[in-house]
This record gives C-alpha cells, sequence and structure tokens, in this order.
C-alpha cells in the first residue's frame, strides 16, 4: 500500500506546532504532526484529575495584549476570568506580589505612594555607577529591603548561581507599582481556557493527523520522506545531533500530591522567596479553574540545571549560549525545506501569546509563498 503524502510534516504538538498546523489545514494543505511524548499540547498539557485540571509542566496562565492572538485563540477555547495574584511567603511572612503598595507596607510600613518612593529612592543610591551583575541591577531598581526577601534567595534557587554571578541583563526592570493593583500581568486579555489546555489544543488540530509517541530524531529519514516540508519544533542543537556542543537550559522538577483537604494554601501560586526553602514555588491547580472539587492537588517545583534526559525549559540566555545558537541557527537557515520554530527551535523564552504569534506569522508568510 503506497505511503501517504503531506505537504508538511509538524514535528511537535505543543503552542507553535498546532497553531501552523492548524492554519496550513485551513488554507488547504495536508499536514501529519508527530511527537514523541504519548500526548498532545507540550508543556501546556494539562490532565484532569479528581475534578481538577493539573498543570503537568507547571504553571500557565495566558495573558496578553495582542487582539490577533486573543481572537484566533478564543475560535479554540473560552477563556475564564482568572487573575495571576501571586503571594511571596519568606520565611513564613507573607508579601504581595508584583510589588506594590501592599508589599511596601507590609516591608516599610509605608502609608502613602510618596513614603513608598521615598524610602525606594533612599535604598537605591547604594548603587553607584552601572550595575555589574543581578544583585546591583535587582538593588538599583527596588533598593535593598525587598531585594534581600523577594528576589535574591528566588533568584538563586531559580538559576543555581549567587545573584553575583548573574548577569544583569536577567532583570532589565521589575515591576513596582505605586498603588494596590495585585494583578501580576499588565495585559488587555488573561485567563486560563475553560476545560483546560490540552482540550484547546484538541480543538486546533480537530481533523488533523496525529500522531503520538513517536521521535522524529531517531528515523529523521522515514518522516522527511513523507513529506515536503518539515516544521520542527524540538531542541535546534538535537537536530544538528549537538555536534557544535549542547545548549543549556534550566529544567524545573515537580513534586505532585493529592490532598484530601479542599484547600492547602488559598492561591493559586505561592513563590518560597528564602533560600533555605528548597523549592521555588507551590501551585494549587484548583484555583486556576475552580471546578468544586472536595480535594486539592499542589505541586512543589524545584528549579535545576538541564542534564541529557531531562526537559529543557528556560534558554540560559547569556553570550556563549546566544553564540553557540547563532551558530545553530546559521546551519538551520541551510536547511531548505525545514522550518525551526518555537522555544526550543528557536532557543528562545517565549510566553504563550508570542510562541502564538510568531506561528502565525510564520505560517502566513510560508502559505504566501507558497500561493505564488
Amino acid at each position: 500500500m503506497k505511503q501517504k503524502h503531506y505537504d508538511y510534516l509538524v514535528v511537535g504538538s505543543g503552542l507553535y506546532g498546532a497553531t501552523f498546523a492548524r492554519q496550513a489545514t485551513d488554507a488547504g494543505k495536508s499536514v501529519l504532526v508527530i511527537d514523541k511524548r504519548d500526548h498532545i499540547a507540550g508543556n501546556v498539557y494539562t490532565k484532569k484529575e479528581h475534578n481538577i485540571h493539573v498543570h503537568v509542566y507547571g504553571a500557565h496562565i495566558f495573558h496578553t495584549n495582542n487582539e490577533r492572538v486573543w481572537q484566533y485563540l478564543n475560535r479554540f477555547t473560552k477563556f475564564n476570568r482568572f487573575t495571576n495574584s501571586p503571594v511571596a511567603n519568606y520565611k513564613g511572612q507573607l508579601y504581595s506580589l508584583p510589588f506594590n503598595m501592599y508589599t511596601f507596607n507590609q516591608i516599610w510600613g509605608v502609608v502613602t505612594p510618596e513614603e513608598a518612593a521615598a524610602k525606594i529612592e533612599e535604598q537605591r543610591q547604594e548603587i553607584k555607577g552601572e550595575p555589574k551583575n543581578l544583585e546591583e541591577q535587582a538593588i538599583s531598581l527596588v533598593g535593598r529591603d525587598i531585594y534581600e526577601k523577594l528576589i535574591k534567595g528566588y533568584t538563586e534557587k531559580q538559576w543555581g548561581r549567587d545573584c553575583t554571578e548573574l548577569p544583569s541583563f536577567i532583570i532589565r526592570r521589575l515591576p513596582v507599582r505605586l498603588t494596590f493593583d495585585n494583578n501580576y500581568f499588565n495585559a488587555a486579555y488573561q485567563g486560563i481556557p475553560i476545560g483546560g489546555y490540552t482540550q484547546m489544543v484538541e480543538h486546533m488540530l480537530d481533523g488533523i493527523e496525529v500522531l503520538t509517541g513517536e521521535d522524529y530524531l531517531k528515523d529523521r529519514e522515514k518522516w522527511n520522506a513523507l513529506a515536503d516540508k518539515v516544521v520542527y519544533t524540538g531542541p535546534i542543537d538535537a537536530y544538528f545531533k549537538y555536534e557544535l556542543g549542547p545548549l543549556e537550559y534550566r529544567s524545573v522538577r515537580f513534586e505532585t500530591e493529592t490532598l484530601d483537604i479542599p484547600n492547602f494554601q488559598g492561591n493559586a501560586a505561592v513563590n518560597y522567596t528564602d533560600r533555605e526553602t528548597p523549592w521555588t514555588r507551590i501551585i494549587e491547580h484548583k484555583w486556576f479553574e475552580d471546578l468544586g472539587s472536595d480535594k486539592t492537588i499542589i505541586s512543589r517545583e524545584y528549579s535545576s540545571e538541564w542534564q541529557p534526559g531531562d526537559e529543557p525549559y528556560y534558554p540560559v540566555n547569556d553570550e556563549k549560549n546566544q553564540r553557540l545558537y547563532q551558530a545553530y541557527k546559521e546551519k538551520a537557515n541551510q536547511e531548505e525545506n525545514v522550518i525551526f520554530g518555537g522555544r526550543l527551535g528557536e532557543y528562545k523564552y517565549y510566553d504563550m501569546d508570542a510562541v502564538t504569534a510568531s506561528a502565525l506569522e510564520m505560517a502566513d508568510r510560508e502559505l504566501a509563498l507558497n500561493k505564488e
């Protein structure tokens, strides 16, 4: 029996792959999507347990100012009105995030925006000249008290390095609000897909052939022969067999447990900002979309250095890794029938709206070229 041939093979069923596949299919192209995991949706995958949608690969809170992306995703889901208002726990003391008037009152006892601004300005004077590292950058933005309690420990756990060893550009700016606004994201649209992200991606891939549990890199000749063009969303260095060396990532490990109580912490996200607590934060999944469970499910997150076999999460965007990525990108540009896209394909930290926008723009260009 003759094997079916496709216009596009999409490697990876996360947001980039699903968006491109949908756009190509709607333009009349034939598409096959494969994913090496046993499920679709990539890192936004959610699964339902005890009437709770669990964010298996960490909390994903959608937020955007991009009207096109918002309207596009609303074709496949409706979003609830979840507002991200995380809490910081520093040695048992709770503080509001982002830094706002509640935070300044809790730390300094100030009551007015003028008092808060004066306190920050006073503490910023400690740094003279251009900040040389992340510690100096953070103090120059918000002062030492907030840095010590709410930035230092969390950041050092996140990156596995002292703040004095981290480049200043990691914290170019910090949200400082002289109001009582607890909304972490300053975006026009925010929420969680009702029914979970997996259901949203299922709707995006409706009518498109999808194979899970299939590793493209293990048999790429077979897969390449099935399509005119490949859209590859896996790690760019793995595609080239690490021949220039591996790119570095930070990874995240989760300890997830089900508790026989209806409420563990009263909030979706609590960040643990002291260095002594080994986890960076605890996510309580039910508060993203409360479906009325009498149990709760929590995940403790631990940041770690990426090792082969781990899931790569955050690109280490220092100069060394950016130079290496640019060398891989030059090689990728020579691959005539392969499009590299997404967080891993472009070695880029992407918010969900930005990766969707990137896929839409790539599909616009690619499908317009094919029309000519």
